[in-house]
């Protein structure tokens, strides 16, 4: 369903309706990282980078399937106490089944291939890979944030992202059993493109559902489809241990509920693109992280790839067409009507 507004003004202001999806139409509600929040957003990519060192830590004790849904319980935990703490309404209206479902489909399949990707290969390869959503972003914003416009150079950026993900799999090749690695590697890189998708639909869907009750239905959905596969193909036992406690801890107080919840309010209020650029200290401390924790002792090719996917997730975020100021994007009036969550 779509809507016509008088001007530029009214597409900022109206509370239910989302910017068109064509990349001429400036969403004014959006705007580039302030000194804060880019601060905040390093703080929380920080934490992020431990996230795979936590799950790898996590499945010497438990199974990947079965250490996803008791994460989604803790998550819940923490996105509970902060909608009630906010009165957040989590009555679901009837045009947010539909988006509420999708984005939990993606949600759930994106942390599927993480965490089975972080099974099979290391725990520096998943950080490093997982990074390249950023470069998903870059691209998808393209099409579907209003403003967030797409450069020559940012292709030029994923062209040398790529370059490093050949470099990390062939640091994968060097060992025996490297086909193990090869296939964690793709299974992270597959949830790298899924988590870029999955926080380019958040950004759209974020100016008209409330964060807490989009991540109270993911993890709930989440929790309900991985008990049903953990049941269906996880026939081994899981043991309980203080390792396991601190791995679930982090997994779902950090990770779940904190740094979920804070991208979100990022998203709502800032430039995707701008948002995942701040992630790119991720391949460095998420290497250094599990060479010191997991005692992982990383390659050259690893640092190469590293450094490659860094630099080509930078060029992929250098801006196209400058954003036009708010009083003339509002006095010219948007190129096309804009369209409602519905």
């Amino acid at each position: 369903m779509s809507s016509n507004v008088a001007d530029g003004r009214d597409a900022a202001s109206a509370p239910g309706q989302t910017g068109s999806s064509t990349p001429s139409t400036i969403d004014l509600r959006r705007r580039p990282l302030d000194l804060k929040a880019g601060l905040f957003v390093l703080f929380v990519s920080t934490l992020w980078s431990g996230n795979s060192i936590a799950i790898k830590a996590g499945l010497d004790y438990a199974p990947a399937l079965r250490l996803g849904w008791m994460r989604f319980i803790i998550g819940s935990v923490v996105i509970l106490g902060w909608a009630i703490y906010t009165r957040a309404d989590l009555r679901i209206h009837r045009r947010e089944w539909w988006p509420l479902i999708s984005l939990s489909v993606f949600f759930a399949v994106q942390i599927i291939f993480m965490n089975l990707g972080i099974k099979y290969t290391t725990a520096g390869h998943a950080t490093v890979l997982l990074v390249t959503s950023s470069i998903w972003v870059a691209v998808l914003s393209h099409f579907f944030i209003p403003g967030d416009t797409l450069a020559p150079a940012r292709l030029a950026g994923i062209m040398i992202a790529y370059l490093g993900i050949i470099v990390i799999s062939a640091d994968g090749l060097r060992d025996s059993g490297g086909e193990n690695l090869i296939l964690g590697d793709i299974l992270s890189t597959i949830s790298g493109f899924l988590l870029g998708a999955r926080q380019v639909y958040n950004a759209r869907l974020v100016t008209n559902i409330d964060p807490a009750k989009m991540l109270l239905f993911q993890a709930a959905f989440g929790t309900v489809v991985f008990v049903i596969i953990s049941v269906i193909f996880e026939s081994e036992p899981w043991v309980w241990a203080w390792e396991l406690a601190a791995s679930l801890a982090y997994q779902g107080f950090v990770i779940a509920g904190f740094g979920f919840l804070s991208m979100l309010l990022m998203l709502k209020y800032f430039f995707p693109s701008r948002v995942s650029a701040v992630s790119l200290t991720q391949p460095l401390t998420g290497i250094i992280l599990a060479w010191i924790i997991l005692g992982e002792d990383p390659s050259w090719l690893l640092w190469a790839g590293g450094v490659l996917i860094m630099a080509g997730a930078l060029l992929a975020q250098t801006r196209g067409v400058p954003v036009k100021s708010a009083p003339e994007t509002a006095a010219r009036g948007p190129t096309a009507g804009s369209a409602t969550a519905d």
